[in-house]
């Protein structure tokens, strides 16, 4: 008998007085210590399929009208919350794809890895601190003493991804489902993470069930494959074999799709929009009683950068090198130091009320679209709301047509308006976040990692229509990522940050086929050793 057995597993949702099929027929098996990817597109099933396992679907909304999923002989569908109770966290984990979600906000990290190894181990407060120091050293987070007392909104991406899988192992479980656990992280942590779960799984003799749409990754960590759309198991089998030999014409178009072309045609000389000079953000450390700041953390130490209409500057680097944060000072949405213009004009030292028209010009697009979308609110009111702020669109039948174009421009139907963003897959939601921000018609955006939580074909997509928006608009886009093979579709300029500087910048071209400084060559080396078939580099 298998270790864990899904056997003609159906999962039915109701919605609106519908029953959508999510789940239709899927078996597949898992073997101690062996690695089953799941691969397919947004909406394929594999979340759903997974979710199952531990029965945290949201019943009674979720149903199983067939199937069975047993592990280790006992059955999991329909069983009593306290028998799951005893799986949950402890012989079977999981590592959640948008740690922003899954994390308490209200809690510290050392508090959220603590409650597991409270209630599962018994362990006391300093035995459980002193497991949970462990478990952020093993997987690789900076200064983890430090970052113990902090809070989710004030860690990267990465580095919330990294609380997620020490999370997860706290309990050194028996089955780890890691349902898209290095989206949000650059490639140099996407390899570490990649070799820590590969070391862990055999030193644990853990089986690990991955979900992704990255193919690299599959090539890289799977002995089996599960190749998955419309809620079915299309094509299964041995990663080696499905690889060389895709039976299924949807695993032919999934190895074939990613992001590809080149950036926009754009005159060198064109108008620069958004100019920063010697930008510094500094984050005050404080300490003792009467929290008086000690040091600081540079988050972005004196970066000089200029981007002209119609052009894109990437922006690349280890998690929590100050990508994001110099976006944001750009835009004055942080505190920061040095020059900031905007169309010539200074805008540094402005007052929040004066920056207030200028706000629809300049306009950011977030790295996790379902956390950025308001779940309360409609499509339409997403869209709407830059257009009341900034009193734009007319009245409300006005302003319905201007939504509905929006939409139609980023590939999604007007009447989608009515709709709520948990109706949309991944892809739809950001382009939904596009539409919010182009609506407003605005000379500058910044793109904080847009694609990093999407499938491959999807981001093929975002990043086509992301030129066709630059080419229509002559929009100027600060395009951060730490997905090299995104950014050198899109940018004309690439700027390498490490720890809050500039360790490489120029001609997006010079910087990919003759970095200078050895930290850009490791980086390159990390991205291309995920793209690696039969011992050959394939370069983007």
């Amino acid at each position: 008998m298998a270790f864990l057995t899904v056997d003609n597993l159906c999962v039915n949702f109701s919605v609106e007085g519908r029953t959508v099929e999510a789940v239709r027929n899927v078996s597949f098996s898992i073997e101690k210590g062996e690695t089953l990817a799941l691969v397919g597109e947004s909406g394929s099933g594999k979340s759903v399929s997974a979710l199952s396992i531990l029965q945290l679907l949201p019943y009674p909304l979720a149903s199983h009208p067939a199937g069975s999923i047993t592990f280790e002989g006992q059955e999991m569908v329909g069983a009593s919350e306290s028998d799951l109770r005893t799986i949950r966290g402890d012989r079977i984990s999981m590592v959640f794809q948008e740690p922003m979600t899954s994390l308490n906000p209200l809690h510290t990290v050392e508090r959220q890895i603590n409650e597991i190894l409270f209630l599962h181990k018994g362990l006391g407060k300093q035995a459980a601190r002193a497991r949970t120091l462990e478990l952020l050293n093993l997987v690789g987070l900076n200064e983890a003493e430090k970052r113990m007392s902090a809070y989710p909104h004030q860690l990267s991406g990465g580095q919330r991804q990294r609380v997620m899988i020490a999370m997860a192992l706290a309990n050194e479980p028996d089955l780890l489902i890691a349902d898209e656990p290095t989206t949000a992280v650059d490639v140099t942590i996407q390899a570490q993470l990649l070799k820590l779960l590969h070391e862990l799984r055999e030193r644990l003799d853990m089986a690990l069930l991955l979900i992704t749409h990255d193919l690299g990754i599959v090539r890289k960590m799977a002995d089996r494959v599960c190749v998955m759309t419309e809620g079915e198991i299309v094509e299964a089998g041995d990663t080696a074999a499905l690889f060389e030999n895709p039976q299924h014409a949807y695993t032919r178009k999934l190895l074939a799709a990613e992001p590809g072309g080149h950036p926009v045609t754009a005159h060198p000389d064109s108008q620069i929009v958004m100019r920063g000079d010697d930008i510094r953000v500094y984050f005050p450390i404080k300490k003792g009683v009467l929290r008086r700041t000690v040091d600081h953390v540079k988050a972005v130490d004196g970066i000089d950068l200029e981007i002209r209409r119609g052009h894109t500057v990437g922006v690349v680097g280890e998690s929590g090198s100050g990508k994001t944060t110099l976006g944001l000072a750009l835009l004055r949405l942080i505190s920061s130091k040095g020059g900031i213009l905007f169309d010539g004009a200074d805008i540094q030292d402005q007052s929040w009320k004066d920056l207030r028209p200028l706000r629809r010009h300049m306009q950011m697009v977030f790295q996790d679209p379902f956390a950025s979308l308001s779940p309360r609110m409609s499509v339409g009111q997403i869209i709407e709301e830059g257009l009341l702020v900034h009193g734009l669109g007319g009245d409300y039948d006005q302003r319905r047509v201007v939504i509905g174009a929006a939409l139609e421009e980023v590939g999604l139907p007007a009447e989608a308006q009515d709709r709520y963003p948990h109706e949309f897959s991944g892809g739809q939601r950001q382009r939904i976040a596009i539409a919010r921000a182009m609506v407003l018609k605005p000379d500058f955006v910044v793109l904080d990692e847009p694609t990093s939580a999407l499938d491959m074909s999807v981001q093929a997509q975002i990043v086509d229509l992301l030129r066709e928006l630059q080419t229509a608009h002559d929009l100027a886009y600060l395009f951060i990522s730490h997905d090299l093979k995104v950014v050198r579709a899109l940018a004309d300029e690439v700027v390498v940050m490490r720890n809050g500087k500039v360790v490489e910048q120029g001609q997006a071209d010079q910087v990919f086929d003759n970095p200078r400084t050895d930290y850009t060559r490791a980086l390159m080396a990390a991205a291309f050793e995920l793209e690696t078939v039969e011992g050959d580099v394939v370069k983007t």
